[in-house]
């Protein structure tokens, strides 16, 4: 039933989903949605914290702790890179829920979102003490990053391949820009780059 109900959620947003209509296409009945979910809104809550989850078990699951500093976050700039591309599903739920100015997505903290931070803290921690990373990292900005140049692509898919007659849809172009947005990042946070601006 999740799995259907994300379907609904994300194509046509929480306001233009229908529990009935999901209702018929899991062959359940609306009486049943409400009684294991409590309301549409129990349900919607449910598609998003198993979407959130999805990412961040991923994120967990990757063994970066097993890697070099720099092998490690090659890693998970392109496992992230590579589970939006896989799963538009969940960009368009974000989009949806950042449409309506975040109002869900705090009564999903379970879905491990708080264990991003610290772990990409540590990351930056291991770098910068094994020399491979530069000083001067902070963990929001670098999770913002990575997760804004893997969104981005899924996000104006449409759009900008409109607009500029580009594939931006195949597994060849993915591969291609997910090999730039890795490079980005590694160049972003090596401590051999060249010296970052700063705001004046």
């Amino acid at each position: 039933m999740i799995e259907i109900a994300t379907t609904h959620f994300a194509d046509k947003g929480f306001a233009g989903a229908r529990v009935d209509e999901i209702a018929a296409a899991t062959a359940t009945s609306k009486r049943m949605i409400y009684y294991h979910f409590g309301s549409k809104e129990g349900l919607y809550l449910a598609v998003l914290r198993q979407a959130y989850n999805g990412i961040r078990s991923a994120e967990l699951d990757a063994g970066l702790d097993e890697l070099p500093p720099l092998a490690a976050l090659e890693r998970l700039t392109a496992l992230t890179f590579d589970y939006h591309f896989r799963h538009p599903e969940l960009v368009r739920l974000v989009m949806d829920e950042n449409m309506a100015q975040g109002r869900n997505v705090g009564a999903v903290a379970e879905a491990k979102n708080d264990l991003v931070l610290p772990k990409t803290k540590a990351l930056i921690d291991r770098g910068v003490a094994e020399g491979q990373f530069r000083e001067g990292l902070d963990p929001v900005d670098l999770h913002m990053t990575i997760s804004a140049l893997a969104f981005y692509f899924v996000s104006n898919r449409y759009t900008f391949g409109t607009i500029f007659g580009v594939d931006t849809a195949s597994d060849q172009a993915a591969a291609r820009r997910r090999d730039q947005v890795v490079e980005t990042v590694l160049r972003y946070c090596r401590a051999d780059a060249a010296p970052v601006r700063t705001a004046s």
